[in-house]
């Protein structure tokens, strides 16, 4: 099972503080650092220092690293144009020698859109949808040839579509081939017929976020059922969860850190990766059972490197 470290910066962090946490992860053996994309502190913290941009943080990330994987959890498709995060996206794979993931969502916090002028329509999954379809398709576009695309809510002409990834995309009969070889997409939600169905045609990776544990096998069995649907291998997807992370060597420590986060030691236990290390080793036993391949480890206090440190050398050498 990969462990990876997911990250909140707009509950309040810098890049350094990013920066430490990304050497941490690579230091400690995890497989990945990633970061969600949003602009506005969420609850009754107050965000300081500011948002840091996601892709301008991974950015700094891969010259910084040198082996973990890096990516969003997820990109708002209400934050760039598509052509555009194409691009950010190939630059930065290229600068982190082929390391970069694309996490792509439909966004749904209202209220950071207000606060920095961000349009947000009613309906953003047409969105979503044609996004997956421009930013795969720039990348599939073999060098020397153009690509056009003509849809409800993006026209592209003649684009040279450049610049490509590092990790180069297949292509088969003109098209990209989802989940073989270039930037792994992951696509994520809990609806239960077009997100499946957009996971399909488009993803390397299947997420479902901070699911009930009880709802993650059901989940997973839509988004098989919809590869089988368009007779794509089920199996070419990795199946993935967010949970949050909150473990202790002992009942004080998890104490501890359960208040640190402001969270609830039984709530923790019920909804996370938490409790004492043989209870971490048992959810994520549980969870692998149910088909779970990789779990993004949501780190809410981004002071506490020991956390990281824990479960690294305790958990993670138990999962086999």
């Amino acid at each position: 099972m990969d462990l990876r470290i997911f990250t909140e910066p707009q509950q309040g962090a810098s890049y350094d503080d990013l920066l430490r946490i990304a050497t941490a992860t690579e230091q400690l053996g995890y497989d990945a650092f990633f970061r969600s994309d949003h602009y506005l502190v969420m609850g009754d913290g107050d965000g300081l220092p500011g948002p840091t941009d996601a892709w301008t943080t991974l950015a700094g990330l891969a010259r910084e690293t040198e082996r973990i994987r890096l990516g969003t959890l997820v990109t708002s498709a209400t934050f760039r144009h598509p052509g555009v995060l194409a691009i950010q996206v190939a630059q930065v794979d290229q600068m982190s020698g082929g390391r970069v993931e694309l996490g792509l969502g439909a966004g749904w916090y209202g209220r950071e859109h207000e606060a920095y002028g961000i349009p947000f329509p009613e309906k953003r999954f047409g969105l979503l949808t044609e996004q997956l379809e421009l930013v795969t398709g720039l990348w599939a576009t073999p060098t020397g040839e153009t690509y056009d695309f003509a849809g409800r809510h993006y026209t592209l002409t003649d684009s040279p579509a450049l610049p490509k990834p590092t990790q180069q995309v297949a292509v088969r009969d003109g098209a990209r081939v989802p989940g073989a070889a270039g930037v792994p997409v992951i696509v994520g939600g809990n609806g239960p017929r077009r997100t499946p169905a957009l996971a399909a045609r488009h993803a390397s990776e299947y997420n479902a976020a901070f699911p009930e544990i009880a709802d993650i096998a059901p989940a997973f069995a839509r988004v098989r059922a919809a590869c089988e649907e368009i007779g794509r291998p089920a199996d070419d997807l990795t199946y993935s969860v967010a949970l949050v992370l909150c473990v202790g060597a002992d009942e004080a420590q998890l104490a501890r850190r359960a208040q640190a986060i402001g969270r609830e030691v039984d709530e923790l236990r019920e909804h996370g990766v938490a409790g004492t290390v043989s209870e971490a080793v048992d959810r994520l036993g549980a969870l692998a059972e149910v088909g779970v391949q990789r779990v993004y480890l949501q780190v809410l206090d981004l002071a506490d490197l020991d956390h990281l440190d824990l479960v690294a050398r305790e958990v993670a050498p138990q999962l086999g």
